[in-house]
């Protein structure tokens, strides 16, 4: 239930946010756009108006003629006309009423060293733009309209920083209210598991209290161990759902203890030796020392239990299990990798839900009830980890990253 949340959570917030981000986004572009191309239009403009038969260089400061553009005002822009004559620069001429600290000297200096041509660039750090056109510098000082963009897109990041917050309170509303059927579906059936295995288990142990005590002769004796075998199945399915039951329900992480990590699987993987020295199979211990985990330590154990257990009857004879534990700055990662039957494809996600099993593993004398994996995954989630399995190569690993 809880990976659903999470899932409809994400899928609600991701569609919620790329909304909002493709509306800033396409706000801010249209914005940059028309800046840009306001600049570009008064630097061809201008060159326009200098490629004119009618234009000419005033040759004295109080000269006035509506012929040539030195009286030409622009608005909203710091426009300057630099008119070069060898190569040097010999009159700037202002066409902004408002003129700023910007130094066209050096400006126009740097300009004459480039080729000729329009150069605008980014408005948002460009100081400047310019329009080399035969001896005529056409400058912008674009410094106003840099801050003018980063003020409207750092506006623009703020309303979004505050729209997002809006938007995961939205989600986990929505979330809540979407999946509210099938939580309280879910609730109902894991109650009723728990209070069915309840029930059951006060009768089961008068049967196998009772079959223990039961005298066999040659006639019966097939039946009593019927009857001890199959209550002894029962008992742990019944074991296995309380359990699962258990760990659905969460667990409060103040009963969460420091533990070391590295010697509990390493017990475990001791524990497991015998058994895989039955079934013809090694186990490979590679893990790194004292690696401390917030953890409780019985469902460490019964993890790691399970995924060996799973390990060992799946390898093949005379092969190998590798357990390989190592520790990171932000998480502690744990692998389990046999040599045995590959997990199908498809099936990666599917064998961790209850009651699972594959075609192959449908032996009903092999005690195995499709439960194991799920409890292992709920024992992940529950310590703020993941878990996932794969096959290739021939090699089938678990893999549990555990953040710290």
């Amino acid at each position: 239930m809880k990976e659903l949340n999470r899932k409809v959570f994400n899928t609600i917030f991701i569609i919620l946010s790329a909304f909002i981000f493709i509306i800033v986004f396409i706000y801010n572009v249209e914005i940059y756009r028309r800046e840009y191309s306001a600049v570009q239009r008064n630097l061809s403009f201008m060159e326009e108006r200098i490629s004119k038969p009618d234009y000419r260089i005033p040759i004295l400061d109080d000269e006035q003629d509506d012929k040539n553009f030195e009286n030409m005002m622009i608005m909203d822009y710091e426009v300057y006309t630099v008119i070069l004559s060898n190569g040097e620069i010999e009159r700037i001429i202002s066409h902004s009423s408002n003129t700023s600290n910007f130094d066209v000297q050096s400006v126009a200096e740097k300009i004459v060293t480039k080729k000729q041509g329009m150069r605008i660039g980014s408005l948002y750090n460009n100081k400047y733009s310019y329009n080399y056109y035969l001896d005529t510098i056409i400058i912008i000082n674009t410094k106003n309209i840099n801050n003018r963009l980063m003020l409207i897109l750092i506006k623009s990041l703020i309303i979004l920083l505050i729209v997002e917050i809006l938007v995961y309170y939205v989600s986990k509303m929505l979330t809540k209210r979407i999946t509210k059927p099938a939580q309280e579906s879910y609730e109902k059936q894991r109650d009723f598991i728990a209070d069915a295995s309840h029930e059951l288990k006060t009768p089961l142990a008068v049967i196998i209290a009772s079959s223990d005590e039961l005298k066999s002769d040659k006639k019966n004796a097939k039946y009593v161990d019927n009857i001890k075998y199959e209550s002894e199945r029962m008992n742990n399915l019944i074991k296995s759902l309380l359990d699962l039951s258990k760990l659905e329900n969460g667990v409060s992480i103040a009963n969460y203890k420091e533990e070391n990590i590295s010697k509990i699987i390493e017990r475990i993987c001791l524990t497991f030796e015998a058994i895989a020295y039955e079934n013809n199979v090694n186990i490979d211990i590679n893990i790194e020392k004292d690696i401390k985990l917030k953890c409780s330590k019985e469902e460490i154990e019964k993890l790691i239990s399970i995924l060996l257990d799973n390990a060992i009857k799946h390898s093949y004879k005379d092969s190998s299990i590798s357990v390989n534990l190592n520790n990171d700055k932000n998480s502690i990662n744990l692998e389990i990798v046999n040599s045995g039957d590959p997990i199908k494809v498809g099936d990666e996600e599917k064998i961790f839900e209850r009651f699972y099993r594959s075609d192959k593993s449908r032996k009903r004398d092999s005690n195995r009830y499709g439960l194991g994996l799920a409890i292992a995954k709920n024992i992940v989630i529950n310590h703020n980890g993941t878990i996932k399995a794969f096959s290739k190569d021939g090699l089938t690993t678990f893999k549990i990253n555990l953040k710290k």
